[in-house]
């Protein structure tokens, strides 16, 4: 059952009595409902679900590995839009702890970037076909310590949206910024969520339940 509230769709537990709250982003020219609908294949029962929406279903105009100016104001909106969702979970009374992070194509490198400015200890991120946003990549943006927290990125070594090395940069950031990273690159794959991506999810997940 979707629930709309300005730009997020909301599902699961309600978030003012959730302990835990998952934010999930769609990819370009998809939508807020559509991202919902993984989470009927995860281990996330309790949770609150936000997913923003974007304008036009498309957070920013051009390929992630374009130089950043060319996909603002785009991209900035995205940030703010995803640090609200955050602000939202917080003030609902859910601790940062246990946030989590799920993202998909232009969604997952939205989240990458937003994490890698927003580095902080979070119940874990995952990171489906995505890497860190601009065409060379700007360390100076980065900030924070993930303290452990687990993220796990996934993609196809062929995917025809993101190339390999960014995946292996975003992965070397995140490592360097404290998080335990579980890597998936999926041989000659397609642009796609893998049902392998899903079931490392849900042992993530289940890991964090037990903590």
């Amino acid at each position: 059952m979707h629930r709309h509230r300005k730009n997020i769709v909301t599902a699961g537990a309600d978030l003012e009595t959730a302990e835990k709250a998952m934010i999930m982003v769609h990819g370009r020219g998809a939508t807020a409902e559509g991202i919902l609908d993984v989470a009927g294949y995860l281990q996330v029962e309790g949770f609150a679900l936000l997913a923003p929406q974007a304008s036009e279903n498309t957070w920013y105009p051009f390929s992630f590995m374009a130089p950043a100016e060319q996909n603002e104001p785009g991209l900035s909106t995205g940030l703010e839009v995803l640090g609200l969702a955050v602000q939202e979970v917080l003030k609902a009374g859910v601790s940062p702890e246990s946030i989590y992070f799920l993202g998909f194509s232009q969604g997952a490198c939205l989240t990458c970037e937003f994490l890698a400015r927003n580095a902080g200890i979070y119940g874990g991120a995952f990171i489906y076909s995505g890497g860190v946003v601009g065409q060379h990549i700007d360390p100076s943006n980065y900030q924070g310590n993930f303290e452990g927290t687990p993220i796990l990125i996934g993609c196809s070594d062929k995917d025809p949206h993101v190339p390999l090395h960014r995946v292996k940069d975003t992965i070397k950031i995140f490592r360097e910024m404290g998080a335990q990273v579980t890597e998936r690159i999926y041989p000659n794959g397609p642009h796609t969520i893998f049902q392998d991506e899903i079931e490392l999810t849900n042992r993530i997940l289940e890991k964090m339940k037990k903590m």
